[in-house]
């Protein structure tokens, strides 16, 4: 089975190592440039612990495939799921898609337009480009995968495709929890660590700063439950705390956008839990929530 890799970023280029140097078939398709280009790399995944992890890596663009048949794994940014579904419909509607992005809601584009197989991933890993062919990675748990919409292949074939030793998955049943639980955590790494501008290691050094983080949390879980996901702002504290810890000195993704000009994903993160309270006519209780999300999107467009 051939793996199609949407979005060329960060993770996009260590999940296409660790599959590559694990034997799989991998296209790595660039999802913000579809310029005809194709073309191999060499890309370096340096691992916290020293270790590198080197592979021949194969770049292509989307408009050379009129066919992707075979499984496809989004790590593009989610802000360009409702063009990229459109544009899937016609050559992977058959194929299942696994999504590897952060946030809420970001698989309506593949269910409104009638994609057979749709499967999310929390991802559980932090990377950051150093250089065009050298990327910082650091596996922190087994990123869970959960069936939204399944049609034949069950979900352990798909985790067997793309589980290997460098970038592990595990079959998840219960998704949806584990889905809103890390939506609710990167609302705080997402808003608070770009707007002070400070790695994400911030939450476990300073107590003030991961006072404000709480409050963020207690916002979102309050929610979380009025949608039926049972879940504590305790374990979100801690999940938060022990994410902190693993990545001192690493930058979120959305500072990254920030500083390289580009366009967040914080309308599928801070403003969807805002959107989704609004539903309910509970906005009131979102309000700090919703705030820094503003704040996050004013600061990115006076980049640009």
């Amino acid at each position: 089975m051939t793996i199609y890799i949407i979005g060329a970023g960060a993770i996009g280029k260590a999940l296409a190592v660790c599959l590559t140097r694990n034997g799989k078939d991998v296209q790595l398709i660039r999802g913000s440039v579809d310029d005809g280009s194709s073309y191999s790399e060499k890309i370096t995944l340096k691992l916290k612990s020293g270790q590198e992890l080197t592979a021949d890596v194969r770049f292509n663009s989307l408009c050379n495939f009129s066919d992707l048949n075979g499984l496809v794994v989004l790590t593009n940014k989610s802000f360009g799921n409702k063009e990229l579904a459109k544009k899937l419909k016609s050559k992977a509607i058959n194929s299942p898609i696994v999504i590897l992005q952060n946030g809420l809601g970001i698989e309506k584009p593949f269910i409104e337009n009638n994609f057979r197989e749709v499967y999310r991933c929390v991802l559980f890993a932090t990377s950051q480009n150093i250089s065009k062919s050298e990327v910082s990675y650091k596996p922190v748990a087994e990123s869970p995968i959960g069936v939204v919409r399944q049609n034949n292949t069950v979900l352990e074939t798909i985790v067997k495709e793309i589980d290997t030793p460098g970038f592990r998955f595990v079959a998840e049943k219960q998704i949806d929890r584990i889905i809103w639980k890390k939506a609710i955590a990167n609302c705080v790494f997402n808003s608070i660590c770009p707007l002070l501008e400070v790695d994400n290691g911030i939450f476990h050094r300073n107590t003030e700063v991961f006072s404000l983080a709480r409050r963020i949390i207690k916002e979102c879980v309050l929610i979380s439950k009025k949608k039926g996901i049972d879940l504590g702002a305790k374990e979100v504290e801690d999940q938060v705390i022990s994410i902190s810890k693993m990545s001192d000195g690493q930058f979120i993704s959305t500072l990254q956008d920030i500083r390289n000009k580009r366009e967040t994903e914080i309308d599928t993160l801070n403003f969807e839990v805002f959107r989704i309270a609004k539903e309910m006519n509970l906005e009131a209780l979102v309000q700090e929530t919703k705030l820094l999300g503003e704040l996050v999107k004013i600061k990115s467009e006076l980049n640009r």
